[in-house]
C-alpha cells in the first residue's frame, strides 16, 4: 500500500483534498476522528479532566472540546500536557489502521493528520503532501467556520507548528488561498505524478 501523509494547519482546507482524494478511490485514515475516540476512552478522560479540571465536561460527563480547546491553544505549556496524555495511544491507534488497509490489501491510502510531523508519523507514509493558506484566508475562514474570536483563532493558529516547517518536509506543497478550481489543479497534478510513480 502506498500512503500519503496530507497535514497542514487548521482552516486550510485540507479536509476538501481529503474528501476530493476519497473519490478518487483513496482510503482515508482521519486522525481527527480517532482523536475524538482517544478522548472519550475512560483512563484518558480521567487523565485530562484531571490535568484541566471538572469545567472541560459537558453535563452529560462527556469533554467539552471547544472548552478544552480554548485552554490547551491559550499556551504552548498546556498542548504539551495534553500531548503527553493522548499522543502515545493515539499514535498506536494509527498504527493500528494503517496495518488494518494493508491488511485489506488496500492499494492507496491518506493519512489525514494535522499533527503528521509533530507526532512524527510522516515516517508511516511515502509522501507527505502540505495544504496552506495565506495567513489572512486562514483566520478569516477559522473565525467563520468555528465561530471564534479573532483572539481564540489566533491563539488556535499560534499553537501549531509554523507552516514554513511543514513545508521544509513536504513533498507536494497545495495552495489552498484561492478557489476550489485552482487548488483542484493542483491536488490533480500531484495525484497523476503519485499514481503513475509506483516505483
Amino acid at each position: 500500500m502506498r500512503l500519503i501523509g496530507l497535514t497542514g494547519n487548521i482552516a486550510c482546507g485540507k479536509s476538501k483534498i481529503s474528501a476530493y482524494l476519497k473519490e478518487h478511490g483513496f482510503k482515508i485514515i482521519d486522525a481527527d476522528s480517532l482523536g475524538k475516540i482517544i478522548l472519550s476512552r475512560e483512563e484518558v478522560k480521567n487523565k485530562v479532566v484531571r490535568t484541566f479540571g471538572k469545567e472541560i465536561l459537558k453535563d452529560d460527563f462527556i469533554i467539552d472540546r471547544k472548552k478544552l480547546g480554548n485552554i490547551v491553544f491559550s499556551s504552548k505549556e498546556n498542548l504539551e500536557k495534553l500531548n503527553r496524555i493522548t499522543l502515545p495511544p493515539l499514535t498506536k491507534l494509527v498504527k493500528t489502521k494503517i496495518r488494518e488497509l494493508k491488511r485489506k490489501k488496500v492499494k492507496y491510502g491518506v493519512l489525514d493528520a494535522a499533527i503528521l510531523i509533530e507526532a512524527m508519523w510522516d515516517r508511516f507514509v511515502h509522501e507527505v503532501w502540505v495544504v496552506y493558506a495565506k495567513p489572512e484566508v486562514q483566520l478569516e475562514r477559522l473565525m467563520k467556520r468555528e465561530d471564534f474570536t479573532k483572539e481564540e483563532a489566533l491563539n488556535r493558529i499560534n499553537a501549531q507548528m509554523p507552516i514554513e516547517e511543514k513545508i521544509k518536509r513536504a513533498d507536494v506543497v497545495i495552495d489552498n488561498s484561492g478557489d476550489w478550481e485552482e487548488t483542484k489543479k493542483q491536488v490533480d497534478k500531484a495525484l497523476k505524478r503519485f499514481l503513475e510513480d509506483e516505483t
